[in-house]
């Protein structure tokens, strides 16, 4: 009997139960939020599952969802239940029978959380062999309000990854800027670096086959932090669609569709503020 079937009577004592054939399914989604500087994750528990953010210099904020959907079983007893933890940590013990990209690792996971001040509960099982992890939990901050609504979006492009991954990894990563045009004119969709060499784009006309949706209401070009946007490039390399959304503030979210070996869907998103200092010299 698997960790995702058993039953157990001191399940009661719990706010937050779930439960999932293959733990990678979760360690794959975190993987692509996962950034070696920002410690710390802000978990938020509902009926619709969990959501995880990170966050960085009040300019960027990173959230993996994973939908209750995911899981074989998901049971959360009040409205909602927040708290922080280390993502490195959590990291870890999901991947702690030999890591989320080995083909031969896929334990059950059960997670468990009894509420305020607890610890989050892990027990991974494969082949019989049973693991518990126990990780510290802190109390949650505000996480930040970027205030992204759909009534303000002005620009948005659906499109496959596939062509974006390929960009990416030829941004000229000298430049310390990331120029995005968004327009309902030629260019229609434009990534410009300024790198050490001179400046360097890579254009998307809407008419490509890899760009499945092209809204774009007027033209608008803002800059953001190269830094800020390279940790998304882990979400984008796993992902099979992307949503490039813009809105009047010139603010971005960059969502990514994460498909598992289930064909199960999960989203990465990530907000970022455009560069207040490109904006001045402007």
């Amino acid at each position: 009997m698997t960790l995702s079937t058993q039953e157990s009577d001191e399940d009661n004592q719990y706010v937050l139960i779930a439960k999932i054939d293959n733990a990678k399914n979760i360690s794959n989604v975190l993987k692509a939020i996962l950034c070696k500087d920002k410690e710390l994750a802000t978990v938020f528990a509902t009926e619709n599952g969990l959501k995880v953010t990170v966050e960085d210099s009040k300019c960027v904020q990173a959230n993996a969802f994973l939908q209750a959907t995911i899981f074989q079983s998901y049971i959360i007893r009040e409205e909602s239940a927040t708290f922080k933890i280390s993502l490195n940590v959590l990291q870890d013990c999901l991947t702690i029978f030999g890591g989320g990209s080995s083909q031969g690792s896929n334990p059950a996971l059960k997670i468990c959380y009894a509420g305020y001040g607890s610890p989050l509960l892990l027990m991974l099982e494969e082949n019989g062999v049973l693991t518990d992890c126990s990780i510290k939990t802190l109390e949650s901050d505000e996480t930040l309000d970027f205030n992204f609504t759909s009534a303000n979006v002005i620009n948005k492009i659906i499109m496959k990854s596939e062509c974006l991954k390929e960009a990416f990894q030829e941004l000229d990563m000298t430049s310390e800027i990331l120029e995005i045009l968004l327009s309902p004119d030629k260019p229609h969709f434009r990534l410009t670096t300024y790198g050490v060499s001179g400046s360097a784009f890579s254009d998307f006309p809407r008419e490509s086959d890899l760009i499945e949706s092209f809204q774009c209401t007027q033209t608008q070009s803002n800059r953001y932090k190269l830094t800020l946007l390279k940790p998304s490039v882990k979400a984008l390399m796993v992902s099979c669609k992307v949503s490039i959304r813009t809105d009047h503030r010139g603010f971005l979210s960059l969502q990514y569709m994460i498909q598992n070996d289930d064909g199960q869907i999960s989203f990465v998103e990530y907000y970022c503020a455009p560069d207040e200092e490109s904006v001045e010299d402007d």
